[in-house]
């Protein structure tokens, strides 16, 4: 499988910086992301709409949406799925420094089980929309849904068989940042690795 990083948001509530360039104890959050996910697959792509340079200084191929205007992270995916060499993508946001270190073979086991097409995660009855693993036989299906007008991800996952994988076990995978205050927040408790 690919891995993708998602940090190609306008991140409105952080000010439009970007979230991925964005430091935590000292490293910017696609670095933590990066060594979270590239253990659990063959191979990372970056998807990013701005700063393509500095994303393409950590050695992977950089993506951008085929849609204009900040799309939103289903764009992202679209682009991922399409550049991809292998069969599936694993995504991740760029702003959850703490994502799961066994996310993508925990996933893998659930479409096994349930014969799902897709797997996306939940903490309890809150799903992790961003953290999935999909099929890059989807494209054509998710270029359609885009093409509609529409960008809610949920939505798009509600069309498909999706196997919802409990993460209750790991509840701070999903601390995402996205706010200057959660950023803050977080920065208190983590220290540089």
């Amino acid at each position: 499988m690919t891995g993708v990083i998602l940090a190609g948001g306008r991140a409105r509530r952080m000010n439009g910086c970007d979230k991925g360039l964005i430091l935590l104890a000292n490293r910017p959050l696609v670095e933590w992301t990066l060594a979270v996910l590239k253990p659990q697959v063959a191979t990372v792509l970056i998807n990013a709409n701005r700063n393509v340079t500095r994303y393409s200084a950590y050695g992977f191929p950089v993506v951008t949406d085929e849609m204009a205007n900040f799309a939103g992270p289903l764009a992202g995916m679209l682009s991922a799925m399409t550049a991809a060499k292998t069969e599936w993508i694993l995504t991740m946001p760029c702003d959850a420094p703490h994502s799961p270190a066994n996310l993508g073979q925990r996933l893998a086991r659930a479409i096994e089980t349930e014969q799902a097409t897709l797997a996306v995660a939940t903490l309890g009855h809150q799903r992790q929309p961003l953290h999935a693993l999909l099929p890059t036989t989807l494209a054509a299906n998710l270029r359609e849904y885009l093409a509609s007008g529409e960008r809610r991800v949920v939505d798009w996952y509600a069309r498909q068989r999706v196997a919802w994988v409990d993460f209750s076990d790991q509840p701070a995978a999903f601390i995402n940042l996205n706010t200057a205050d959660e950023l803050r927040h977080l920065e208190r408790f983590t220290t540089a690795k």
